[in-house]
């Protein structure tokens, strides 16, 4: 019946059995369901998963296999990893259209689809000018305004060009950089939760930064307790939420003072430079994949122009903003 060595075979029913038996999990018994809590560094943030299980076992089985997904993730759309597909693509997606992963490819293409609503005030396309800033920070030196021009032809979200028949990607010109930054943490989140509920565990909540993504809310409770903070970092108020997504960006902790001018890590990707506002935007979504890049593109938009494009995705918005 089964083809393959026996340790394959072997893996392969404990595997089966294991599935097997969380599905027939009683969900009437959630009141004995136990509190767990794992971490780990992935995607250059500590991850953090909260789950309710049976037991140890079955939690740290499917939290591994949550943990190894965004790894997984990691390995496909990092910018800091020369062998990751993303940067094979901004290699080599000039020369012709490359197929690349599906996971890759929605990402790209839920990212092309801001990009169109909020007149490219999302684009990850803004590899160029994020190398420019990640500089700056380093030598305290502003860019100069070759630099910007250079950087900016490279720069267009337009630039990309998808191919869903054929899941392609192409790349109008050389040189350019694809920066996931501001959505692949929201996605992998995403992913993680799913690897979750394959094992029979809704109650679950996952964390990547300031990407958070609940699933079902803890045993007899409303929702998870999730304070949305203040530009100081403190909660300004708490809320009880469940199978949803938030997720907090802003220009209030990564900066570099330049000139006695504060500039932050968030670069708008139609001027170039870093925002030199004091913004700190909380979004609350469906998924984290829509919550993650909502909340860079309002930092980038503001209050005005943010609430509606919030309102047009079936989000809500907290803005805390003032002049630097």
């Amino acid at each position: 019946m089964f083809k393959g060595n026996l340790l394959t075979n072997f893996t392969f029913l404990c595997a089966l059995f294991f599935l097997l038996t969380v599905s027939f999990l009683d969900a009437r018994k959630e009141k004995n369901l136990l509190r767990f809590e794992f971490r780990k560094l992935l995607m250059g943030v500590v991850a953090r998963i909260v789950v309710y299980a049976p037991n140890d076992y079955i939690a740290k089985w499917a939290c591994s296999r949550a943990f190894l997904r965004i790894a997984q993730l990691d390995e496909l759309m990092s910018d800091y990893r020369n062998d990751s597909e993303l940067m094979r693509v901004c290699r080599n997606g000039h020369l012709s259209p490359l197929q690349v992963s599906k996971d890759l490819f929605f990402v790209l293409e839920r990212a092309l689809e801001l990009s169109r609503r909020s007149n490219g005030a999302f684009d990850v396309t803004v590899g160029p000018f994020v190398s420019l800033w990640r500089r700056a920070r380093q030598t305290k030196q502003l860019p100069t305004e070759h630099e910007l021009n250079e950087a900016k032809k490279l720069v267009g979200w337009e630039k990309i060009q998808l191919d869903a028949s054929k899941g392609t990607v192409k790349l109008a010109i050389a040189g350019m950089k694809l920066d996931l930054g501001g959505i692949a943490k929201g996605y992998a989140a995403d992913c993680a939760l799913k690897v979750l509920q394959k094992f029979g565990l809704r109650h679950a909540l996952i964390e990547l930064g300031g990407d958070i993504v609940l699933g079902e809310p803890p045993p007899n409770r409303k929702g998870w307790r999730i304070g949305i903070l203040n530009e100081n970092g403190k909660p300004e108020k708490v809320l009880e939420l469940a199978n949803c997504a938030i997720s907090t960006s802003g220009s209030t902790e990564q900066y570099v003072e330049i000139d006695g001018k504060r500039y932050a890590h968030i670069v708008d990707p139609r001027t170039g430079l870093g925002l030199t506002k004091l913004v700190l935007v909380t979004v609350i979504a469906k998924d984290g994949i829509t919550a993650d890049s909502l909340a860079t593109a309002l930092c980038v938009l503001g209050e005005k122009e943010g609430h509606k494009l919030a309102k047009a995705y079936g989000a809500m918005a907290f803005f805390r903003e003032r002049k630097n």
